[in-house]
């Protein structure tokens, strides 16, 4: 499906390169995803660096909008470290090869997984994490973003009932993550310490950086929205 590799080529760490190909993945986007082409219109309109900036005060700063899919549901438990390797047997027998800097559950990862899956398996795929993108686009929309619409577009793709207005009343509930003062709690718990001091930066290798630095210890955020079904 090639949708969902788009989607996932949007939804990763902007860089020079995706630029320079603008015009052939809006073109892509056009023809093969246009329920996301309110979202690449705009984005590819607007200057990388901006972009750049975005994406990390958004995928960057505290735990709840993270692009790692076990952290929503696994946390710190030890099932955790059995579902990447679950995961990781399910991409080899695909024939997709990670980089030794990728964890397995790196969203925009999972999406190019599912692409190249019959439809059905990808369809099935994308439902088995509706509540998590769920979860995501809520958190998403209160903060405004048009990231959101990637998540819907993605629940729609799968036709999941789920939407980000299914968890509005919990994630207007929410204490924010992204705050200064919850920033500084969470670093001082875990002592992390960042990459040169610099947190997020627009080098290219920005993702395997927040990949790492969330990938040891981390709370669940994952909201069971299931409970109730969807609103």
């Amino acid at each position: 499906m090639q949708s969902l590799k788009l989607i996932a080529l949007l939804m990763e760490y902007p860089n020079e390169e995706l630029w320079e190909a603008s015009e052939e993945l809006l073109d892509a986007v056009a023809q093969d995803a246009p329920q996301v082409m309110a979202f690449a219109a705009p984005f590819f309109s607007a200057p990388l660096i901006d972009k750049q900036a975005e994406w990390c005060e958004l995928f960057d700063r505290g735990r709840a909008t993270s692009l790692l899919l076990f952290e929503h549901v696994h946390a710190e438990s030890r099932d955790r470290g059995q579902a990447m390797v679950d995961l990781m047997a399910q991409y080899e027998k695909a024939g997709l090869e990670l980089d030794s800097r990728e964890l397995p559950d790196w969203l925009p990862l999972y999406l190019e997984y599912l692409s190249i899956l019959p439809p059905q398996e990808a369809l099935a795929g994308l439902n088995d994490v509706a509540p998590i993108l769920a979860l995501l686009g809520g958190r998403l929309k209160q903060r405004q973003s048009p990231y959101s619409l990637l998540f819907d577009a993605l629940l729609t793709i799968a036709g999941s009932p789920y939407r980000s207005e299914s968890v509005a009343p919990q994630v207007k509930a929410e204490a924010r993550d992204d705050t200064p003062a919850a920033l500084d709690a969470i670093w001082e718990e875990e002592q992390v310490k960042f990459i040169d001091d610099q947190g997020c930066s627009t080098d290219a290798s920005v993702q395997q950086q927040h990949q790492r630095r969330f990938s040891d210890n981390v709370t669940p955020q994952y909201l069971d929205i299931s409970a109730g079904g969807p609103k």
